[in-house]
C-alpha cells in the first residue's frame, strides 16, 4: 500500500508518500481499498500542529474516503469483500490506497452516487445536518446566512438549509464562489461589505440562523444581523482567527450562539452518528441534496491541495483519487 505521512508537525511540503505492507484487519475492522480521499481544510491545521487536537506521529490525514471492501476480520458480518463503502475515520489515515477502520465507522455507499461526490460530501453534510437539524431547527421560510458559503461547508450549509425549506443569503469573498452558491441553492448572495446592514437589509429584518465555519471579523458583524430569536452556529475559523464574540450582542433581542462539534459528537455517539451518515448518504442518492463533483488530484497531490485550501482559493471540495 502507499500513504501520505506526517512524520513531524510543519508545513504541508514535508508530507511523504511512502510505500508499506498491505494491511490486514484485526477482529472488528475492515480494511477498505480507497477510491477517493477527502481533503479538509482541517488537515493542513493538523499537519502543521495548529489544531486543537495533535494526534500521534508518524500521522496519515484524511478522515473521509469512499472505496470498496478489500478484506474483513473476525466478528464482522455488516459488510463484505467488494461492497462499497464510505468510511468516516476520526483518527484520520484516509490519505493511502488502503484504509483499516472499525466495521461500525463503514457505511454503505447507495448507488448512483460517486466514490469522490460521497468522500468529499459525508463529512460536510454530516457536519450540516447534523449543525441544523440537532442543535438548531432550521423551519420552512427561515432566513439562513451562510458565511464562507463558496468552501466546501458552506456549500453543504446552503444546500443543507435549502432542503430544509430555508432561504439562503450566501456570503464569499468572491464572484465565482458566489456564483457557487447561488448554484447550490442561495436565494441571495453577498460579499462582507456592510454586512449586517445588507443582510437586515436583503432579508426584510436579519437572519434567522448565521452558520459560521470562517471566524474572523465577520462574525460579529453576522451577529448582529440576526433578527429577534436568532441562533449563531459556530462552525469553525477557516479564516484563521477566533472571534471574540460581545456577549451583550448575544443577551440583546434574545440570540443564542451554538456550537457544532460534529467530531465529538460522532466519538461519544457513534451509533448515532452512523445513522445520521447513512441517512445523508441516502438523501443524496435520491436527489434531495445534491453536493457538487469535486476537483481530484492523486494521491501525491497531497501537499498541493491542501495548500491551496490554506490559501482559500478552492471553491467547492478537492478530493485525491489514489
Amino acid at each position: 500500500m502507499r500513504r501520505i505521512v506526517c512524520r513531524e508537525f510543519g508545513p504541508v511540503d514535508r508530507l511523504q508518500l511512502v510505500e508499506e505492507p498491505d494491511p490486514v484487519p484485526g477482529s472488528g475492522e475492515v480494511v477498505v481499498a480507497v477510491e477517493a480521499a477527502a481533503v479538509a481544510f482541517v488537515d493542513g491545521l493538523i499537519v502543521q500542529g495548529r489544531y486543537q487536537v495533535r494526534p500521534p506521529l508518524p500521522h496519515t490525514p484524511g478522515s473521509a474516503v469512499a472505496g470498496r471492501v478489500r478484506a474483513v476480520g473476525a466478528d464482522v458480518d455488516t459488510v463484505s469483500v467488494g461492497d462499497p463503502v464510505v468510511v468516516l475515520s476520526m483518527g484520520g489515515g484516509g490519505f493511502a490506497t488502503d484504509l483499516v477502520a472499525p466495521a461500525w465507522a463503514v457505511s454503505p455507499l447507495p448507488d448512483g452516487v460517486p466514490p469522490a461526490v460521497a468522500a468529499t460530501a459525508v463529512e460536510s453534510y454530516s457536519t450540516l445536518t447534523f449543525a441544523l437539524s440537532r442543535r438548531v431547527r432550521v423551519r420552512p421560510g427561515e432566513w439562513v446566512l451562510v458565511l464562507g458559503a463558496g468552501g466546501g461547508i458552506g456549500l453543504a450549509a446552503v444546500d443543507v438549509a435549502r432542503a430544509a425549506g430555508a432561504r439562503i443569503v450566501a456570503a464569499a469573498s468572491t464572484e465565482a464562489k458566489r456564483d457557487a452558491a447561488h448554484a447550490a441553492g442561495a436565494e441571495l448572495t453577498v460579499d462582507y461589505t456592510d454586512l449586517k446592514d445588507r443582510v437586515r437589509e436583503v432579508t426584510g429584518g436579519g437572519a434567522d440562523v448565521v452558520v459560521d465555519p470562517v471566524g474572523g471579523p465577520a462574525a460579529e458583524a453576522a451577529l448582529r444581523s440576526l433578527t429577534a430569536y436568532g441562533r449563531f452556529c459556530v462552525v469553525g475559523f477557516a479564516g484563521g482567527e477566533i472571534p471574540r464574540l460581545p456577549a451583550n450582542v448575544v443577551l440583546l433581542r434574545n440570540r443564542t450562539v451554538v456550537g457544532v462539534d460534529w467530531g465529538d459528537w460522532a466519538r461519544t455517539e457513534p451509533e448515532a452518528a452512523s445513522a445520521l451518515v447513512s441517512d445523508v448518504l441516502g438523501r443524496v442518492a435520491r436527489g434531495e441534496l445534491r453536493p457538487p463533483e469535486p476537483g481530484c488530484l492523486p494521491l501525491d497531490g497531497a501537499a498541493e491541495a491542501l495548500t491551496r485550501l490554506g490559501r482559500r482559493d478552492v471553491v467547492g471540495k478537492l478530493a485525491l483519487v489514489p
